[in-house]
């Protein structure tokens, strides 16, 4: 009996590892297809076919040189990584807390990134101090958060509720900043309130590489400790995990990836929201980072090249085509809780 149950579980986790590889690679291909329109046809400059691929690879000169290696490459690079890390951002936090609407956006770290960056972009301040600055207002969110929804241990309901009040109150700070800002501050603040890829730039690409890659092995560590929440906090600490220790990193690690998108093209809303689940439902298993990073990838990279080629309505901010695409799939995910409360 023993034995047939250990074959049917290996013939299940086999069936898993087949749909997720064969998932992630149409994601893979999904991605290659957007990145390439991006590149293509994005943008207002028409550019001759003959000029675009050279330039696409850093052989092209001229204008074809700086329109398509200058600007379109890295912005399609920027989609497609920073929408990777909204989305193993968000999936960690809803696998950590275990509820879908515990996201970085959800909860205020996002907002708290923009409010710090509109504060020193306020007092003039660019370039990488307005980055380190989100980064710091991010995490100082999230460790406030968990703070103050601490009460011998962080009740879901609790830190939900926290994250949503303090991120109304960091949105309120940004919007008081914007109306006492001059109009050059108030330009380059719009970003930080709706989020968008205009200003992306290889500087954004260097910095979003390294946090995916320092990203990816710090989750790697955690991978097993993670696994365990889904026994609930006292079998997991039986297990030998440090479970508060453990999820103030994690939950630190998840604000941090969410900061450093965040720094570069500002809060691109519902992505963290909708990556996870997506990912859950394609796959069939909680266990899906990888998947949802593709996930969110896709979600940015699509949303993107809708707001800068779609007719009628372009160009438009990124961040306002993934709202359009967010706001009904939390609407969905809030019924769906209350049927299957």
């Amino acid at each position: 009996m023993t034995d047939l149950l250990v074959a049917a579980l290996g013939r299940t986790r086999r069936r898993e590892r087949r749909r997720i590889l064969v998932v992630c690679l149409a994601l893979v291909l999904a991605l290659v297809i957007l990145a390439t329109c991006e590149i293509l046809i994005a943008g207002s400059v028409d550019i001759p076919l003959d000029e675009l691929l050279p330039a696409a690879i850093g052989l092209g000169d001229g204008l074809a040189a700086f329109v398509v290696f200058e600007s379109r490459v890295p912005r399609a690079l920027v989609a497609v990584l920073s929408g990777a890390l909204f989305g193993v951002a968000g999936h960690l936090y809803q696998r950590l807390v275990g509820n879908v609407l515990a996201t970085p956006d959800i909860l205020g770290i996002s907002a708290g990134a923009s409010a710090a960056a509109t504060a020193v972009i306020t007092l003039g301040v660019s370039g990488i101090g307005v980055q380190v600055s989100s980064v710091l207002g991010a995490l100082g969110v999230a460790m406030l958060v968990f703070v103050l929804s601490w009460r011998g241990g962080v009740s879901t309901y609790r830190l939900v509720l926290v994250g949503i009040g303090i991120g109304a109150g960091a949105s309120a700070v940004t919007t008081y900043l914007v109306t006492r800002a001059d109009e050059m501050s108030v330009e380059r603040a719009l970003r930080w309130m709706i989020g968008s890829l205009g200003g992306a730039d290889w500087a954004g690409v260097h910095v979003l590489l390294a946090a995916l890659a320092a990203g990816g092995v710090l989750l790697a560590g955690m991978s097993r400790g993670i696994r365990t929440f889904a026994l609930g906090d006292d079998l997991a600490a039986g297990l030998g995990t440090r479970v508060p220790r453990l999820r103030l990193g994690a939950l630190l690690l998840g604000a941090g990836l969410a900061a450093l998108a965040t720094s570069v093209t500002g809060p691109i809303g519902f992505v963290s929201l909708v990556s996870g689940p997506l990912a859950t439902r394609l796959v069939k298993s909680a266990d899906s980072a990888l998947t949802a990073a593709l996930v969110g990838a896709v979600i940015v990279a699509a949303s993107d090249l809708i707001a800068q080629t779609a007719p009628f309505i372009s160009p438009v901010p990124t961040g306002s085509i993934t709202a359009v695409i967010g706001a009904p799939a939390l609407i969905y995910l809030l019924v769906r809780g209350r049927r299957t409360a």
